[in-house]
């Protein structure tokens, strides 16, 4: 299947980097994380089309028979002028439903409210990516069970990702204690795609994402080659405002439906 989506084309990208498996059919796109089967966007199927009602129970059967053994169920939709109310069977049968933004941009700016106390550098050693495991962890509220394990995996493979050259992690330290982080990864065409920003509860409010943001996209473009800067952001959250006050513009929607183990 020909992925349309600038969100989902770097979405997938990332996760081959990552290890993941990703294979096209026809009309949809499964992505399996054999190592982590918990994670619910590592192990989904991505649709050329959201579901009739009528169909959602063919849907799952393939989920099922796609990805047996897992537990939960997530599915993305491939349509990026997509409208939040076409995923209607899904909500109706009692899956979660959201209408992310694809957000993109060409050059940043520095945010409005710099933050002058932190020091921004990219991650590096055992120490940082422990901080970055703590981070996670503070920033969900320790998470559900089973959190724990499946951070330290991610991180795992994040780390992995920046040693090989394929991405660069960057974090914001206050007196050597990481507060915020984010990645940035290679996704082919120069493009360049923004991953999780993160900001501890107690550095929020203080500017600090916004100048992580800015020093990481002028880095992407000066050394990574980057051309264009692609991220994905909940339309309901605060990070969302961060991305645009630097210069991001909303360009896509990003449509999923996921069910929990």
């Amino acid at each position: 299947m020909e992925v349309l989506s600038r969100g989902w084309r770097t979405d997938l990208t990332i996760l081959t980097l990552s290890g993941s498996t990703v294979e096209h059919h026809p009309t949809y796109v499964v992505v399996r994380t054999a190592e982590n089967p918990g994670y619910r966007w590592g192990n989904f199927l991505l649709l050329r089309r959201p579901p009739l009602r009528r169909d959602l129970g063919l849907v799952e059967e393939l989920f099922e028979h796609e990805l047996p053994g897992i537990g939960h169920r997530a599915f993305g939709i491939d349509a990026p002028d997509g409208q939040p109310g076409e995923l209607a069977p899904f909500a109706d049968a009692g899956y979660s439903v959201e209408s992310a933004v694809v957000l993109t941009a060409t050059t940043v700016r520095p945010p409005p409210r710099p933050n002058t106390s932190t020091q921004v550098r990219p991650l590096a050693g055992d120490a940082d990516w422990a901080q970055r495991v703590s981070l996670d962890l503070a920033s969900h509220d320790g998470g559900a069970d089973g959190f724990g394990d499946f951070t330290r995996i991610k991180a795992a493979a994040e780390r992995r990702l920046t040693e090989t050259g394929a991405s660069a992690w960057y974090g914001a330290f206050d007196d050597g204690r990481l507060v915020a982080s984010m990645g940035i990864v290679r996704a082919g065409d120069r493009v360049a795609r923004f991953q999780e920003v993160q900001t501890h509860p107690e550095a929020r409010g203080r500017g600090v994402a916004g100048t992580l943001v800015h020093a990481a996209g002028t880095d992407a473009f000066q050394r990574l080659g980057a051309t264009t800067l692609v991220t994905v952001a909940d339309p309901d959250y605060h990070a969302i405002r961060i991305y645009r006050s630097v210069g991001f513009s909303d360009t896509e929607v990003q449509l999923t439906a996921e069910r929990r183990a």
